[in-house]
Parts: structure tokens; C-alpha cells; sequence
């Protein structure tokens, strides 16, 4: 889906610059090592109405339109949350992490998943992480992931309870040395007390060990009819 594709410039946190249009943005469900833990957040996500998806882990595909560096991004009604996301880019044959916000439209959520992925603006941080021509050369069981929303945290936790991206990428089906430049959210983790919270602040944060942590903050705003 490649709908008003435009460049995204980003630095390594060397100070490097890189510039890339994205041809593939994928946004990854449900992508919790433990299976039991997985089922059981799709029964519960049933009961409120959540489409179950059509295969676990989960793979939406939006439009490159849709992934932002700004800082104030405008949603369509007040029902919107952010999720911390690891993310992984791939643009001219290297692979690149940062951080994202999966903003979500929660009452589209209950009608289509695919529909409340794209439905909001998805930002990510300015500063990435050069993992060079091998995404696994981290150690992606100690990275740690946390947001908070209008300053008090959200979530936070270790992709150790994640599958690793080599996975996710095995999984849907990425192939090396092509010349796509993929952008790939890699799921979130669970909110701390388990509550969506729609307010307008966010900060998302990603630690990974020897590096500096990126962290970036947000805006929201509601669009007026």
C-alpha cells in the first residue's frame, strides 16, 4: 500500500543522516511468544467486540503516508490511544531501530482492525539505530520499551515476552537484498492497569543496551467537522 508515499529523513545516533521513501509499512499484531497468553487477549478482545484476526501473529499493511516524524498529529474523533512500539526499517540493504507510536483508533478497533490501524497517524522517533545488513546483531530480549500518557506510565516492559523480529520478518515473508524499504511496527506491550486512556500527550521510549535512548514526544488533536 503505497498511497501519497513521502521521504522520511532520520539520523543514526552516530549523526549520520538517512533519507528513504518507504514502498511497504506493516503493522504487526498479537505478536506474544506465549500462545496461550495470545488466545486468551483475542477471547477477551471478542468479547468487547474486537474482530479476531485472520492469522496470529497479525500483519496490517497502511498506507507509508500514514508514519509521521511530526510532533502533533490530528485523529478523527477522541477515542484514540498510542502504543509503544519497536521499530524496524529496512532501506538500501541495511536495517535500522527506533521507536514508534501505533496510534489507534479504539472505536473503529471494535468495527475492523485494519480499518482503526490505518485510521490514525503513526509517528516514530527522528533518531534510529544502525543494526547494519543483520537485525539480530541485539540482544532484542533486553530491550526495553515504555509511554506515558499525559505524563503518568502507560506501559513498560522487555520484548523478551515478544517474538523476536527475525520471526516476524521469517513470518511475513521479507526478503533480504531486494530493493523495498520496509517500515515494520513490531507489536506493543500491555498497558499498565489494563485501561485505554485517550489524552493528548504521549512519550514513547526505547532502551536498548549500549546505545543512548531514543525517546520522543507528541501531540494530539482531534479534527473539528
Amino acid at each position: 500500500m503505497t498511497t501519497g508515499i513521502t521521504e522520511l529523513r532520520l539520523r543514526t545516533s552516530s549523526g549520520d543522516g538517512v533519507a528513504f521513501t518507504p514502498t511497504n509499512v506493516i503493522v504487526a499484531g498479537y505478536t506474544g511468544r506465549d500462545t496461550a497468553a495470545v488466545a486468551h487477549h483475542v477471547d477477551e478482545l471478542a468479547a468487547i467486540g474486537v474482530p479476531r484476526p485472520l492469522s496470529i501473529p497479525a500483519f496490517y499493511e497502511i498506507g507509508a503516508d500514514r508514519v509521521t516524524t511530526d510532533t502533533t498529529i490530528e485523529v478523527d474523533g477522541p477515542s484514540t490511544s498510542g502504543e509503544v512500539e519497536p521499530v524496524l526499517i529496512y532501506a538500501d540493504h541495511r536495517y535500522y531501530l527506533t521507536v514508534g507510536s501505533d496510534h489507534t483508533d479504539r472505536v473503529l478497533e471494535t468495527q475492523s482492525i485494519p480499518l482503526s490501524k490505518a485510521a490514525c497517524p503513526k509517528p516514530i522517533a527522528t533518531t534510529i539505530i544502525d543494526l547494519g545488513t543483520d537485525p539480530r546483531v541485539v540482544q532484542w530480549d533486553e530491550i526495553t520499551v515504555s509511554s506515558w500518557a499525559n505524563g503518568d506510565l502507560y506501559q513498560r516492559g522487555t520484548l523478551a515476552s515478544m517474538l523476536p523480529v527475525g520471526e516476524l520478518l521469517s513470518t511475513w515473508g521479507k526478503q533480504d537484498g531486494d530493493e523495498s524499504a520496509l517500515i515494520l511496527f513490531g507489536g506493543t506491550m500491555p498497558l499498565v492497569d489494563g485501561t485505554f486512556r485517550y489524552d493528548q500527550r504521549w512519550r514513547m521510549r526505547l532502551e536498548v543496551p549500549g546505545h543512548a535512548p531514543i525517546e520522543f514526544r507528541y501531540n494530539v488533536t482531534v479534527r473539528s467537522n
